[in-house]
């Protein structure tokens, strides 16, 4: 088995086409098939299903697949760290997260260990929760900043900042700071809030605040961008619920009014593989 049969079978997985996965791959389609039909005959299952109209992974297929796309990862992580250490670094760190995290903690973080690390190299990569996860999973990233209540197990995890929610109006709006009594002055807004593919969970904390206050919000759009959000509440489209800390840094045509008097609160969560063995890793975490 070579590392080109393994690459083969992670693109066509992801085509399900050959012809697509050949030209990705700059090969020739009866290359491909052969190194296909080689990595068949090497586990001794069949990984694909082919007819002449669709292709299709086994479950086996699917589960080399996953596999494969973290043993790849891997190697190309350590051929690289390998050359960051013979130019004198000490390695990288792949950090994702999510918007709000970049307001305070990931700089701050940063900042400490550019001063205790300076020859560590950070790469940084915004991603939806979903994403970061499985990027976690899949060794393409060391740490991901979600914001979850929980995550499933094989992953370690820490809060690291729990917030309150503000409400964000339109500086327009009849509504500001000091004449804000209730969440209930706004049953008949419009409402723009994170989409639930930001993460199902913190869409249901925000939820539950309408159940709280005895209305149902009426959803004219929804965003995973914090900054789409607010330059629709500035264009008088609707208003927002957001974590606080989102306010920090916004120049726009925005108010920012308070919820902490609320019980709900939203957690910013590092998670990173247990089994991941990279050395600025660690350090990173000391620092965290």
């Amino acid at each position: 088995m070579e590392i080109r049969h393994l690459k083969s079978l992670m693109v066509v997985g992801k085509e399900l086409h050959f012809a697509k996965a050949a030209d990705k791959l700059f090969i020739t389609q009866p290359a491909l098939s052969k190194q296909i039909m080689q990595l068949e005959e090497e586990v001794g299952v069949k990984l694909l299903n082919r007819t002449k109209r669709s292709v299709s992974l086994t479950s086996a297929g699917r589960y080399l697949m996953n596999e494969a796309e973290y043993l790849v990862g891997h190697l190309d992580r350590a051929v690289e760290a390998t050359r960051r250490k013979g130019t004198g670094e000490e390695g990288e760190i792949r950090i994702g997260f999510v918007g709000s995290a970049m307001q305070n903690i990931i700089p701050e973080l940063l900042e400490r260990m550019s001063k205790a690390y300076p020859n560590i190299h950070a790469s940084l990569d915004e991603l939806n929760n979903k994403d970061q996860l499985e990027a976690v999973a899949h060794d393409k990233l060391d740490i991901g900043f979600v914001r979850l209540e929980s995550v499933h197990g094989g992953f370690e995890k820490k809060t690291v900042f729990e917030d309150s929610f503000s409400l964000v109006v339109s500086k327009t709006h009849y509504v500001q700071p000091d004449s804000f009594t209730s969440l209930n002055q706004f049953e008949e807004e419009q409402f723009i809030l994170f989409s639930n593919d930001y993460s199902q969970e913190y869409y249901d904390n925000i939820m539950s605040i309408f159940t709280d206050h005895g209305f149902q919000p009426r959803v004219s759009h929804r965003s995973v961008q914090a900054n789409s959000i607010f330059r629709l509440v500035e264009r008088q489209l609707g208003v927002a619920i957001v974590p606080s800390a989102l306010q920090d840094g916004v120049d726009l045509g925005v108010s920012f009014i308070p919820l902490d008097h609320l019980t709900q609160r939203t957690r910013l969560m590092a998670v990173w593989n247990a089994k991941n063995r990279n050395e600025a890793l660690n350090k990173f975490l000391n620092l965290m």
